[in-house]
């Protein structure tokens, strides 16, 4: 088959290699029909995350119909449209018997650190992903959902990440009504934390980013307010639009390869000399009030960086985080969708053969040509 390789930091390709088999009763076979890039799988491209080996592929975002399916993979069948969540869960340990699936303790037994990922290095299991046109999908009747016939393969595959993370993000600010959000990140994670937040009942929205069209999209689709860090300082502006006490709540939806700092660009991001740039993060504490909570999305890879904790200390904040245990919200998330509530499909602005994907991620990567959020199509055009 083919499928994406990588080639090492900064370099991917598309390249042949043996079509994945059975390797478990519980296994099933899954032709990719579409594969978003997401901004994590940045991390792996830029070498930022630890044991991301030549030739693996990425790919944690994926939909598709099923082809073969292992004799204990039950309720599942070929022919079935599949949703994947990005974490793989096995659904019979201590933590997926409590909705916690982003912390399966079988699924990647050899790390304390995360559960297994889907095209995340061998940190989280050193599975293969899902940019190819088929993927070997364990624990299949667990974490995959069946499609509903009225939701098309663009909506779905949104909600194998982006939109489940940042639906989670807003519910972990604990909102009750009117309260003040500040949103560091409009790609897609933070531009559906926005919308969630406003479901949960946010008065306020406010997005930082630099990037202008990224930040025209927050307005015009999020209903946020927007804050350019290129030209404001972001903690003097939120601390003036709040009369000077901070945000309610703040979420870091960048991660670690965040910009804003020159120093923390070259310590982390460049250099690697800790695990990324914490620019993002250190704003939150610093925009959020005293006794604020700060949620936190963005991804950052071991073992350590220059986080500000002292801040967050001081001012008494509450802090939460975690990868999203995206199977529990799914029923929700697809009512929203189908309800007509939320229109995930609207981030897609860039659709690619799976052969052109080294030129997808390089316009992703980039922020080129209104680029919000893109996938591949390993399989061709004809989605449902």
């Amino acid at each position: 088959m083919r499928a994406l390789t990588y080639e090492g930091p900064y370099r991917v390709g598309v390249k042949d290699k043996p079509d994945p088999r059975i390797e478990h009763p519980q296994d099933a076979i899954l032709r990719v029909t579409c594969a978003a890039i997401c901004g994590s799988d940045l991390h792996l491209l830029h070498g930022l995350v630890p044991d991301t080996r030549i030739g693996s592929t990425f790919g944690h975002e994926i939909v598709g119909v099923v082809e073969e399916v292992g004799p204990e993979a039950n309720g599942i069948r070929p022919g079935d449209r599949l949703l994947v969540p990005f974490n793989i869960a096995c659904g019979a340990c201590w933590f997926c018997e409590r909705g916690l699936t982003a912390c399966c303790e079988n699924s990647n037994p050899s790390s304390d650190v995360a559960c297994g990922v889907f095209g995340y290095s061998h940190t989280t299991g050193g599975y293969d992903g899902g940019q190819a046109e088929y993927v070997r999908v364990p624990f299949a009747a667990v974490g995959p959902e069946r499609i509903p016939d009225d939701v098309d393969d663009l909506d779905a595959v949104t909600l194998t990440d982006a939109l489940p993370t940042g639906y989670q993000g807003a519910e972990m600010c604990d909102l009750h009504g009117g309260e003040t959000v500040v949103v560091f990140g409009a790609g897609p994670v933070g531009l559906f934390a926005m919308k969630s937040a406003w479901l949960m009942g946010a008065g306020r929205v406010i997005a930082v980013d630099r990037v202008g069209y990224r930040l025209d999209f927050a307005r015009r689709w999020a209903g946020a307010e927007t804050l350019d860090f290129d030209t404001v300082d972001v903690v003097t502006a939120v601390k003036d639009a709040t009369g000077g006490r901070g945000a309610d709540a703040s979420i870091d939806a960048v991660g670690c390869e965040a910009a804003g700092s020159p120093m923390q660009r070259a310590v982390g991001v460049l250099g690697k000399a800790v695990a990324g740039s914490s620019v993002a993060l250190n704003w939150c504490f610093h925009v959020t009030r005293k006794g604020g909570t700060v949620s936190v999305l963005g991804v950052y890879g071991p073992p350590f960086n220059l986080v500000d904790f002292g801040t967050a200390m001081n001012k008494c904040q509450t802090i939460r985080t975690g990868q999203c245990s995206v199977k529990r919200y799914l029923p929700r998330l697809l009512e929203h969708v189908r309800e007509g509530r939320l229109d995930p499909k609207a981030l897609i602005t860039h659709r690619y053969p799976l052969e052109q994907a080294p030129h997808a991620y390089h316009q992703f990567a980039q922020k080129r040509d209104g680029c919000i959020k893109a996938v591949l199509l390993p399989h061709g055009a004809t989605l449902h």
